[in-house]
């Protein structure tokens, strides 16, 4: 176990601050969060419901707002941009898979992609990503006639055709059986190593960090631990 020290990073948060709720119902989820991470690496956000780890991914995508602290990637202080330029980060930098698909059922595959492919001025080539997602034979397929890891393959298809910067994953195995969670990290850590996009993972599942090259371990809103993955392992050596 490394612990990291901070530094000049693609992706950084600084003593971030966020609550729910007002007077005695007021509940701080996030309590002096900071951290972050080098450009091309996978991190695993790491904790037990509640621990704060989804509201996390959701402030760092721009999706809700820290009560106070600082949120910077690529060089840019997202948490200091008003909604129309929060809404061209998620446009121009950020790829998001949730648990569930949200895949549009009266559209394909491929058409599912597309529609965020028209989003980006430099998409990745539809068909290449097509078959490095093993959907090609799939591209003309409705969602309710795929299994649900070829939805989830989908999803992050959508999540990739716009050539992220940054590709946030919240829970993505979380509605897979074992085999198709495997498959699918394997996935994942093949993205990584293609296209090379800095990726952040939050699960509840321990295993999953074997494959991260930095983890990040949550509780009640606050960072137990922090370090660079010493002994990174393929995804298809993880058990669980």
């Amino acid at each position: 176990m490394v612990k990291e020290e901070m530094g000049s990073k693609f992706f950084s948060v600084k003593d971030v601050e966020k609550s729910y709720g007002e007077g005695n119902a007021k509940v701080k989820v996030l309590n002096g969060i900071t951290t972050g991470l080098e450009k091309g690496k996978i991190c695993v956000i790491l904790g037990p419901s509640g621990s704060g780890k989804s509201t996390l991914l959701n402030v760092i995508a721009g999706l809700e707002q820290v009560d106070s602290g600082t949120i910077c990637v690529d060089g840019e202080e997202i948490s200091a941009l008003n909604t129309k330029y929060l809404g061209l980060y998620r446009r121009n930098k950020l790829g998001f898979v949730f648990q569930f698909y949200n895949l549009i059922p009266n559209l394909t595959v491929k058409e599912n992609i597309e529609v965020c492919e028209y989003l980006s001025n430099n998409p990745l080539p539809i068909d290449d990503l097509l078959h490095t997602l093993g959907l090609w034979e799939h591209k003309d397929k409705f969602p309710n006639q795929l299994s649900g890891g070829q939805q989830q393959r989908c999803a992050i298809g959508r999540a990739l055709v716009k050539n992220p910067t940054l590709l946030l994953c919240d829970e993505p195995t979380g509605a897979l059986d074992y085999n198709t969670s495997r498959k699918l990290l394997e996935l994942i850590e093949s993205i990584n190593n293609k296209y090379k996009n800095t990726i952040i993972i939050v699960t509840h599942n321990e295993a999953i960090k074997n494959m991260a090259h930095k983890i990040i371990k949550l509780h009640d809103g606050k960072i137990l631990t922090d370090y660079m993955n010493e002994s990174v392992i393929p995804a298809k050596e993880i058990e669980w």
